[in-house]
């Protein structure tokens, strides 16, 4: 699953470990930053995880399976959007991975998503990814 377009984004919070953390996985804070979005799961490798909400008044329901979680440091799941335009097979599935490291009294948030069809939707990805961290920094740092 490691074909397509790569979309990788780096940023640093002023905030600890534990509350970045806590922003990526807990789904009242994810709603805070993240659109809206309601984020279903329950963190257990295998186990799905789910993001509902509405965008421009039209619902919508995200899907995947959490790959990998590693508390306080990683958590990778594979990701299928019904605004994607592609159909929901296991080959047009994307893979997101979080990685956060201590930098001094800071964090460091790395988001990648790997298996991205085309170079506008690498580009597209990588715009909203930058704007979500932007957000998560300023809820976590405010």
């Amino acid at each position: 699953m490691s074909k397509g377009f790569i979309a990788r984004k780096t940023i640093t919070i002023h905030a600890p470990l534990a509350a970045v953390w806590k922003g990526l996985t807990d789904p009242e804070e994810v709603k805070k930053y993240f659109f809206g979005t309601q984020q279903h799961t329950t963190w257990q490798p295998g186990t799905p995880i789910r993001f509902t909400g509405e965008w421009e008044g039209k619902p919508y329901e995200d899907k995947g399976t959490v790959l990998k979680f590693e508390p306080l440091k990683m958590l990778r799941y594979d990701y299928w959007s019904n605004w994607s335009g592609d159909a929901d097979v296991k080959e047009n599935y994307q893979v997101i991975t979080y990685r956060i490291a201590p930098k001094g009294n800071s964090t460091l948030l790395t988001i990648q998503q790997s298996n991205i069809p085309t170079l506008d939707k690498k580009i597209h990805s990588a715009q909203t990814w930058g704007v979500l961290m932007k957000s998560l920094k300023e809820l976590l740092e405010g």
